[in-house]
């Protein structure tokens, strides 16, 4: 006999699944330090060099590599991509009728 396992679908933001608050304040930064992360492999620079590029000790490269991002704020999370060669657009538009209220979310593109 085999057992039924329950499976519930996330809403795609694992930070509002858990309840924790601003939740898509935290998928916006998480998705900011995954871009870092991947601009500094690219640039295949040490955490000691990404520490000099971004202006900030090795350590907060090391927290921020390791999705520690409290002390971070997505401004300067932004600036850091700016600091790596990456362009960051920020796109403004209406939210659709069925919401009332806008989302914030980052996109990337190759």
């Amino acid at each position: 006999m085999s057992k039924k396992i329950e499976v519930e679908e996330g809403s795609g933001n694992v930070f509002a699944d858990i309840g924790l608050p601003k939740p898509e304040d935290r998928l916006a930064k998480a998705d900011l330090a995954i871009r870092i992360t991947e601009a500094i492999r690219a640039r295949r620079l040490t955490q000691t060099r990404a520490a000099h590029v971004l202006k900030i000790d090795q350590p907060k490269i090391s927290r921020l590599l390791r999705g520690q991002l409290s002390g971070f704020s997505t401004e300067r999370l932004i600036h850091f991509l700016t600091l790596l060669g990456r362009d960051v657009e920020i796109s403004v538009k209406p939210a659709p009728r069925s919401r009332r209220r806008g989302h914030l979310r980052v996109v990337a593109t190759a």
